[in-house]
């Protein structure tokens, strides 16, 4: 459900107009680093009485990463504030990594005083051009009655389809002043009823197609639409493949689930239906088909919005709205050829022999421990409803073959953008958002570096979670395309076996080293069970590099 606009009366200076319309809006926790330009954002959280959480980290960008999977995990957008300037520039990685990956999040920051700009006043910057690019808008409050709907309008455009970061900032002098705001009924939210004729035309697609395949993305789960796809692929027996905070639309061991035969779903299917998902490197930029020299398959995009559609191949077609109503449409109206149920039997017999081949390599012995035999072991200690955050390179690529969420929405990674550090971000927030659930953030040595100081954050906050650290001591992402390309590599080495874990102990956490393969199951359990912040720091191999056609160059 979308909260409506705002409405009433607000007295107070411009912080207090601010955080009644978040509160509004469902804000509880507001993640930001103490700065001067916001206090009033501060003292309006807490003053006469606490109504919004202060949690405070390390780096900005922390902030926003957290704030980000608030959105992610809530489908509603989390807050982040910043002070001005440098605590506006350390978020525009965080800021990028939302709007890449659809997360509805709104940013608050500050700004040098309306009253002297341009006298070269601390931290005076001209902030929004620096995140109009990466926002669904970015703009200044340059008056303090103007507050409040302004950030009202913030939080209605990154909630509404198709979702994404906003920026605001607010002038300095114009946060502390006074005034009192009424605001009356506004709009309610457009329509977003799909085009009856698209639905049906992808219906008529379906019932042509011998081997269909449905593509599951993030904005089924962020759309709300996963019990519609779950109930439309079951309706019409066609396999699905997911991706993003789509795993687990499907469970794990469904007849459908095609996810673990991926080369051949996307290699042999002759109409595919991408929904709610870009179509970008992560599904071959749709083009599907080809193997065995079968023609390439026809392209039907469903998107949340009409501008998310792909523009860059022909489309056979296309819906766009309320992703609900577009696929029960589908279902309602598709009748799948007779020559769909062969196409199951296959791709399932080739999820089968590749769940069969995993096996070795999940139960390996080797010393040094090979990655795959971590999540073997992970595996068997998650819970059905576990939030598993991926912050890496190669030992996250091993998690996304080996880990299947057993529900939608649960899996977090930084999406097509790529940017390492979310970890800490997107741990906090989960143990905030899913309070007696497991979580357990994944972090390649590398991914470590950027983010393992808001571990701080953690323990101050009493926020326990599990960290997984696969240490192979290289970059890996990068070492072996340099191998592959100059035949030497250089800047790839870390230091083996670094003391990750003994950096969370010092910051008041708990963690040990692992090097047995032996020991990484009773490992985990320790750090399941230690309520505190832990990080299992596992020695892995680093000759074992996560198996890729292209090398990503």
């Amino acid at each position: 459900m979308h909260t409506p606009p705002f409405s009433g009366s607000i007295a107070g200076h411009g912080g207090s107009q601010a955080v009644a319309v978040a509160r509004h809006h469902g804000i509880d926790t507001m993640f930001t680093l103490s700065g001067g330009h916001v206090f009033p954002l501060y003292d309006a959280a807490v003053s006469p009485e606490p109504t919004v959480r202060l949690l405070d980290v390390r780096h900005e960008q922390t902030a926003v990463f957290a704030a980000e999977a608030v959105g992610k995990l809530t489908r509603r957008a989390g807050l982040a504030v910043v002070t001005a300037g440098p605590g506006v520039t350390n978020v525009v990685s965080g800021v990028a990594t939302a709007h890449f990956n659809g997360s509805p999040l709104v940013v608050l920051g500050g700004r040098a005083p309306d009253g002297r700009w341009g006298q070269g006043l601390l931290q005076e910057l001209d902030q929004p051009p620096l995140l109009a690019p990466i926002t669904k808008r970015a703009s200044t409050v340059h008056a303090t009655d103007a507050i409040a709907a302004a950030v009202d309008d913030a939080f209605l455009l990154a909630n509404g389809a198709h979702r994404g970061p906003v920026f605001l900032d607010v002038p300095m002098d114009r946060l502390y002043d006074q005034a009192q705001v009424d605001l009356g009924p506004r709009p309610a939210p457009a329509d977003r009823s799909p085009d009856p004729g698209a639905v049906a035309e992808i219906a008529r697609l379906i019932g042509e197609a011998e081997r269909p395949l449905f593509v599951y993305g993030s904005d089924v789960w962020m759309d709300g639409a996963e019990q519609a796809a779950l109930a439309v692929a079951e309706e019409l027996g066609i396999p699905v493949v997911t991706n993003g905070q789509g795993r687990g639309v499907l469970p794990p061991g469904h007849p459908l689930l095609a996810t673990r035969a991926r080369g051949a779903a996307f290699g042999r299917a002759d109409l595919v239906v991408v929904v709610g998902t870009p179509l970008d490197f992560r599904i071959g930029h749709g083009l599907f088909g080809g193997r065995d020299g079968a023609p390439l398959a026809k392209v039907v995009h469903v998107t949340d919005a009409p501008e998310q559609r792909a523009a860059h191949l022909t489309l056979a077609g296309a819906a766009s709205g309320d992703l609900t109503a577009v696929l029960r449409g589908i279902g309602d109206a598709a009748k799948p050829a007779s020559s769909v149920a062969a196409w199951r039997t296959e791709l399932a017999g080739a999820a089968a022999a590749a769940a069969a081949g995993d096996a070795a390599a999940l139960a390996s012995d080797a010393d040094p421990i090979h990655p795959a035999r971590i999540y073997g072991e992970l595996n068997r200690v998650l819970d059905d409803d576990a939030v598993v955050i991926g912050d890496g390179g190669d030992f996250v690529s091993y998690a996304g073959k080996y880990i299947e969420p057993k529900r939608p929405g649960n899996w977090l990674d930084p999406g097509p953008f790529g940017c390492l550090g979310t970890g800490m971000g997107y741990a906090i927030a989960a143990r905030l958002s899913r309070p007696s659930s497991q979580v357990v953030a994944l972090l390649g040595d590398g991914a470590a570096g950027f983010s393992l100081m808001d571990v701080d954050t953690l323990v101050r906050h009493k926020l326990p979670v599990v960290m997984v650290c696969g240490n192979n001591g290289i970059w890996g992402l990068e070492k072996a395309p340099m191998q592959l390309i100059y035949g030497y590599d250089v800047i790839t080495e870390l230091t083996p076996q670094t003391r990750y874990d003994e950096v969370v102990r010092a910051l008041g956490g708990g963690g040990e080293l692992v090097t047995d393969p032996g020991e990484i199951g009773p490992a985990l359990r320790r750090a399941f069970d230690s309520g505190v912040p832990y990080m299992v720091n596992i020695a892995t191999d680093p000759a074992d590099v996560y198996p890729r056609k292209t090398m990503g160059v």
